[in-house]
């Protein structure tokens, strides 16, 4: 009887390590990352700040990772939104020539861009938790290039839950609108609200980040 059980008890041992062993090894070590530039009013400018993030996701960023990056206009919960996007090819010389294509695409389009009216910042976080999840990337991260100042058409519906569970999110180049100079608590009340809607949305972080002299706090991806 004891033998049984002794014998028992290790095949039951093996069985957990069997099970454990695949779900160890399935964790996707790739990264996806989504870019979204804020293209509404005077923020349009900076549209040539954020080709220096860009490049640098574009350095970092390994074959089997995937990048996209989006504009967000007066309604952004749409593909015609994204300026470029891309799954690096696990072949480096393919993948750098993705590289090469990817970024003349964001040249390009800060050298033509246009003030939008409004700024759907939700709808393209939906967007981008959209591709990011479809991405099925063991590291997700949204950046959002922007004031962080929504303004929506009266007609554009926004005010519902999102879903941004096993998503990190950083708010990047963050920059000060005239009425925050006159009353400051503008500009923390508005970073406090996203915070709070990120995180109930399931985010795994968020960050308000704006100095440039170290991206790799920026992008975080090791």
């Amino acid at each position: 009887m004891l033998r049984r059980t002794v014998l028992l008890n290790q095949l039951l041992a093996i069985g957990v390590l069997a099970l454990a062993v695949p779900a160890c090894s399935s964790y996707d070590h790739s990264h996806a990352v989504y870019m979204l530039i804020d293209t509404s009013g005077t923020y349009s400018a900076e549209a040539r700040r954020a080709q220096t993030i860009v490049n640098y996701l574009l350095g970092t960023l390994q074959p089997g990772d995937a990048l996209a990056v989006a504009k967000v206009d007066s309604r952004s919960f749409s593909e015609k939104n994204i300026i470029a996007k891309t799954t690096f090819d696990r072949r480096p010389s393919e993948a750098n020539n993705q590289k090469r294509a990817f970024k003349v695409a964001i040249e390009n389009f800060a050298q033509s861009v246009r003030a939008s009216t409004h700024t759907d910042i939700t709808g393209g976080v939906l967007q981008a938790a959209e591709f990011l999840n479809e991405t099925r990337a063991g590291n997700k991260t949204l950046l959002i290039f922007s004031d962080m100042q929504e303004e929506l058409e009266k007609s554009t519906i926004r005010d519902f839950p999102i879903d941004l569970k096993g998503i990190r999110v950083v708010a990047v180049n963050v920059v000060k609108l005239r009425t925050d100079n006159v009353d400051p608590r503008r500009y923390m009340g508005r970073l406090e609200w996203w915070e709070r809607r990120v995180r109930a949305a399931g985010a795994t972080d968020w960050q308000v980040i704006n100095d440039f002299d170290h991206l790799e706090r920026v992008v975080a991806l090791h």
